[in-house]
């Protein structure tokens, strides 16, 4: 039975980046040692860590003036070390609580100065994305999460603003084409769409360090891993080299705009499935839905057992919704086929026969 990998992260890869990753784990680029057995200081590594900086900065058009930093510790980890760089003690820094990532981000963030939330969609249990909202000129900085992974929601369009803009964009990095320059400081975890868990990424325009009087622990202080070149302490070697195996991929198969187009065609298919389904509903506002994450319900809440009963026998892996939110969760990642996501609207298309 062929399975389809709805999972939301760790999630699905692509399958030239799976069998490389394979082939180095056992002897690396014919050296006969593995990847996991290369020292980090190495020439070999060293190459390695120098694509995926290349990498990222072509498939953002990114100039000299962005660091590219791969750094431990996940997205989380970020939600403290942001402030902690860029916000002093009697700064404010404006943030947007549009689902539980936002949320824990913000709060991490009053630990290190004054947070003002500035956009909170959870009123309606974060299914949609506040617009036109005002953001202090004063502020340190505005942080936001581009894709909420949980509720399904994604900014298509950022806000307008002087102030430095921050982004969580774990969940929908690399899926589409954007003006990245915009961005002071962008980070990311790798396990959806550009790799394995274990490495995060940071880009960061190095004009906006340094303007704080804390002292910085070393480990925290991106001044600190740009001079050390992202090797201050020994990196996940093997997620940073599927994350530049994956990232080659990006650009081989065509890059974000690529990638964008695949994403509209797999996210439109879905959606137009669900909302023609008389079973399911989508309570996301339409012109917030997320490309990476579909998130809906049954109608009926006594279906959603056998539902997920159905999607497990035919092999649709990672659908059961966030254990706070509930209802089923698709995400749809670069590597997913389309065809994955034609035979989940068939299934869709079986049950509501049977059931309907």
């Amino acid at each position: 039975m062929k399975l389809h990998n709805f999972n939301s992260g760790p999630s699905i890869l692509p399958q030239p980046v799976l069998t490389q990753a394979a082939e180095a784990v056992l002897n690396y680029n014919n050296t006969g040692l593995s990847l996991l057995e290369i020292g980090h200081r190495t020439a070999w590594f060293q190459e390695i860590l120098q694509e995926a900086k290349d990498s990222v900065k072509q498939l953002m058009e990114l100039d000299d003036s962005y660091e590219i930093l791969f750094l431990h510790g996940g997205a989380t980890t970020q939600f403290m070390q942001v402030p902690m760089n860029l916000l002093d003690t009697h700064a404010t820094a404006a943030y947007c609580d549009h689902g539980v990532w936002g949320n824990k981000a913000w709060k991490e963030a009053s630990l290190f100065g004054k947070v003002k939330v500035v956009a909170d969609s959870s009123d309606q249990q974060y299914r949609y994305i506040n617009k036109g909202f005002d953001i202090p000129s004063d502020a340190a900085y505005l942080h936001l999460t581009s894709n909420n992974t949980v509720e399904g929601t994604q900014w298509h369009n950022f806000p307008e603003t002087a102030v430095p803009l921050v982004a969580d964009m774990s969940s929908d990095i690399f899926s589409r084409p954007a003006n990245y320059n915009r961005f002071s400081l962008i980070y990311a975890g790798a396990q959806k769409n550009m790799g394995a868990a274990g490495v995060n990424l940071v880009v960061v325009k190095k004009e906006i360090l340094g303007k704080v009087a804390r002292t910085i622990p070393t480990i925290m202080n991106y001044q600190k891993h740009i001079e050390a070149g992202s090797l201050m302490n020994t990196p996940p070697v093997f997620a940073v080299y599927v994350s530049m195996l994956t990232l080659r991929w990006i650009i081989q198969e065509g890059g974000l705009d690529a990638m964008g187009i695949r994403n509209q065609k797999k996210s439109s298919l879905l959606y137009d499935t669900i909302d023609a389904n008389p079973l399911f509903d989508a309570p996301v506002a339409v012109e917030d839905r997320s490309q990476m994450n579909a998130v809906f319900f049954l109608k009926d809440h006594a279906l959603e057992a056998p539902f997920l009963d159905l999607c497990k026998k035919e092999g649709m892996i990672g659908v059961k919704g966030y254990r706070t939110v509930g209802g089923i969760r698709v995400s749809m990642y670069n590597a997913l086929p389309i065809e994955s996501v034609t035979s989940f609207c068939d299934l869709l298309h079986f049950f509501t026969q049977k059931h309907g």
